[in-house]
């Protein structure tokens, strides 16, 4: 069964929420609710988020310092942030929503069509990112198994079949997902993000093609940062 990515809705104001979720439902995956940024910095101490959708004018914290604090802190940096705001204040209010590390800054009212395909191509991104994580998690198994005549055995030669034949379909996804971004000119964040997917798939690869018998041995293996 493929798990659902987690998608995290900060909003002070409960009408807002409930039509972020109307908006989303359609993509089919788990949406979290935080009415504050104190909320959802709990909310990402414990899960891990494909992406957020983060109000700006909210009483206490705003948007702005609770993407300081997500930047800040290891666990969540790299989650896309996508700025939602009622009030146009111009370019220097866009700029400052950028310079907080957010993906997209989007005024109200927007498009919900719109809005849904941005944050889709995000949980497209994320959701093939755990697909990486767990071939490689798989490989590093493999590598601590250890013995080159273990490498060898039929039963390693079935899984590195498995696991090749799991990569190249990841690897077409990717392709195929690259190929999308590029021609639709979505954002450049996006577009960044799934060329260094496809080059972690292609280190992944050489580290696959290393562990076949007669093409390389364990410890030619490159790291996989």
């Amino acid at each position: 069964m493929v798990q659902k990515a987690k998608i995290l809705l900060v909003d002070d104001r409960p009408e807002n929420l409930l039509a972020l979720e109307a908006i989303l439902s359609a993509l089919d995956q788990t949406l979290v609710r935080a009415s504050s940024g104190e909320e959802a910095l709990k909310a990402l101490l414990t899960d891990d988020f494909a992406v957020i959708l983060l109000d700006v004018q909210m009483p206490g914290m705003d948007g702005f310092e609770t993407a300081a604090h997500i930047k800040r802190r290891e666990r969540t940096r790299d989650i896309p942030i996508i700025f939602l705001t009622a009030i146009n204040h111009g370019p220097h209010h866009t700029f400052r929503g950028y310079a907080a590390g957010a993906v997209d800054y989007i005024s109200k009212p927007f498009d919900p069509w719109v809005l849904r395909a941005k944050v889709s191509v995000f949980v497209e991104l994320y959701m093939k990112n755990c697909q990486l994580r767990e071939q490689a998690a798989l490989l590093r198994l493999q590598l601590e198994g250890g013995e080159k005549d273990a490498v060898e055995s039929k039963e390693s030669a079935g899984l590195l079949a498995e696991l090749s034949a799991r990569l190249a379909a990841v690897e077409e996804q990717a392709e195929a997902l690259t190929k999308q971004l590029n021609d639709e000119s979505t954002d450049a964040a996006a577009v960044a993000t799934a060329a260094h997917l496809e080059r972690k798939l292609t280190g992944l690869r050489r580290a696959l093609d290393a562990l076949e018998p007669g093409t390389g041995s364990a410890s030619s293996v490159p790291s996989q940062n």
